[in-house]
């Protein structure tokens, strides 16, 4: 689960709360990151460099972005898995770089363990 702080309903409670929907309570640990460095091919990249000389949508980058992205959460969240989390919250994916040949995407936030309540606890055992 990759939870960006802005996709929380009443995110700005969340600072004065422990609990998600009143029946969990968030242990916030520590700071998770990814790093995906992509290579561009090499024909596409001179093709995207002439493309960038006279104007246009550089869409074989978008693309190697996309997949970036999409890589860097996917292993964010199986860090997150293997470090014992049930998610990540507060997930924040940093500027993607292009640089010569490829495409660098950074991800990062923080595990999150969730733990039912007293209260949710009573009534489940009832």
């Amino acid at each position: 689960m990759l939870i960006a702080l802005d996709q929380l309903s009443g995110a700005a409670r969340l600072g004065a709360s422990d609990s998600v929907d009143g029946d969990t309570v968030i242990e916030v640990g520590e700071l998770l990151t990814s790093v995906i460095v992509m290579a561009a091919n090499v024909v596409r990249d001179i093709r995207e460099n002439i493309r960038n000389l006279v104007g246009g949508r550089m869409t074989h980058y978008e693309q190697l972005i996309d997949a970036a992205v999409q890589n860097a959460l996917s292993d964010l969240e199986k860090k997150a898995q293997s470090r014992g989390y049930d998610g990540v919250i507060g997930v924040k994916i940093a500027t993607p770089t292009v640089v010569d040949g490829g495409v660098e995407v950074v991800v990062y936030g923080n595990g999150f363990r969730l733990h039912q309540s007293a209260a949710k606890k009573d009534d489940d055992q009832l």
